[in-house]
């Protein structure tokens, strides 16, 4: 659904109820942003359009026409068709979903997105509300799921990876996933019922999260800058050149490299634009020759160079280990979002799954 601004009071008031809702506040910084810019004669000739797949917050892009708004005789199609032709500037507005204080800190965060933006490595911010801010909009293609398993996009993504992950960031340089899960277990508890508790096995993930940070200690081939939610909806592509960005950096900090990879792995059971978003299929995960044809490609600095056979199995061997912390991080994710965000996605099932995982995978690969 599209909302048009530039229509007369009446019309504006009939479909005020279908068109979607962004703060007055919001609204007010756009028309301002707008009136400074010379290309755009109406500053309230905007659209707004929603943006599918977001999980943590609320997506629009929004976008100024030039010139009388299109009828609908012609159908949506054309309609949509015709408003490009008149669109002259466009821009990202991220409303920040409830609750999300529970995950991270929004001030770190934003400090996170403008020190990327003076690397060149994402959107400039354009602008900030009570609620969220705006952003430049990018001229690229979000990635499908099915993008993920192409293997030359998936090159790309394991070369941009490693670009990120060596990326001076400011602050400290620890690791942060043991803290995060811990954290997010006594915030899950606080929240949960004894019986929802007692479902999802929270009273014995304190010694699970435990034994993991054992199993790791000392042993993390490697800390960087870490995306921590590198799906496919966080990854743009640019067509004309094939250069990646990755977006969105609520979670980021410093990590171990092979638990960034293993959480991309995991990434690839999940198809957030389907009729059921929150299902996850893991007989998607990639197998052993595109694990390792990922790993040989990260490890590479240059394309004639071939990484070390023994490197490249310690790293894949590491990653494995490491979707088990994934699967909790965002099992507990999904258990704390189910009790306080209201974006239409089925948190609980998706947590379950997640669970679900980790208690099947655990003893194999522990062993291995």
């Amino acid at each position: 659904m599209v909302a048009i601004e530039n229509q007369s009071q009446g019309q504006r008031a009939a479909e005020a109820a279908a068109q979607p809702r962004i703060p007055r506040e919001a609204r007010r910084l756009l028309h301002e942003m707008a009136a400074s810019w010379a290309d755009v004669a109406d500053c309230r000739a905007l659209q707004v359009i929603p943006l599918k797949g977001a999980m943590t917050n609320e997506v629009y892009q929004v976008r100024w026409l030039n010139g009388a708004p299109a009828t609908a005789d012609g159908g949506e199609v054309e309609a949509e068709a015709a408003a490009r032709e008149r669109e002259v500037r466009k821009v990202l507005v991220r409303i920040y979903g409830d609750g999300v204080e529970l995950f991270f800190d929004r001030e770190d965060e934003v400090r996170t997105f403008e020190c990327m933006s003076r690397h060149g490595q994402g959107p400039r911010l354009l602008g900030r509300f009570t609620n969220g801010r705006v952003e430049e909009f990018i001229h690229a293609r979000t990635l499908s799921a099915a993008d993920l398993r192409d293997p030359e996009i998936s090159a790309l993504v394991a070369s941009k990876l490693r670009e990120f992950h060596n990326l001076d960031m400011p602050g400290p340089k620890s690791v942060l996933i043991w803290d995060r899960l811990k954290n997010w277990l006594k915030t899950a508890r606080n929240l949960c019922s004894s019986d929802e508790s007692k479902k999802f096995r929270l009273g014995s993930l304190e010694n699970e999260i435990a034994a993991l940070e054992k199993e790791f200690s000392g042993d993390y081939h490697g800390i960087g800058f870490c995306h921590n939610d590198l799906q496919y909806g966080n990854i743009m592509i640019d067509e004309d050149t094939n250069m990646l960005t990755i977006i969105d950096y609520e979670y980021a900090s410093f990590n171990p490299v092979a638990y960034d990879i293993a959480n991309h792995f995991c990434e690839m059971a999940a198809n957030y634009h389907s009729e059921k978003p929150h299902r996850l299929d893991y007989s998607k995960y990639p197998d052993t020759d595109e694990q390792k044809r990922f790993v040989k490609t990260y490890l590479s600095n240059s394309v004639s160079e071939e990484p070390d056979a023994e490197e490249v199995e310690n790293l894949l061997q590491s990653i494995e280990k490491y979707t088990l912390a994934s699967h909790l991080v965002w099992g507990l994710w999904g258990i704390i979002s189910d009790h306080v965000n209201d974006i239409d996605f089925d948190y609980k099932e998706y947590a379950r799954q997640r669970f679900e995982q980790y208690w099947q995978k655990k003893q194999a690969l522990l062993t291995s």
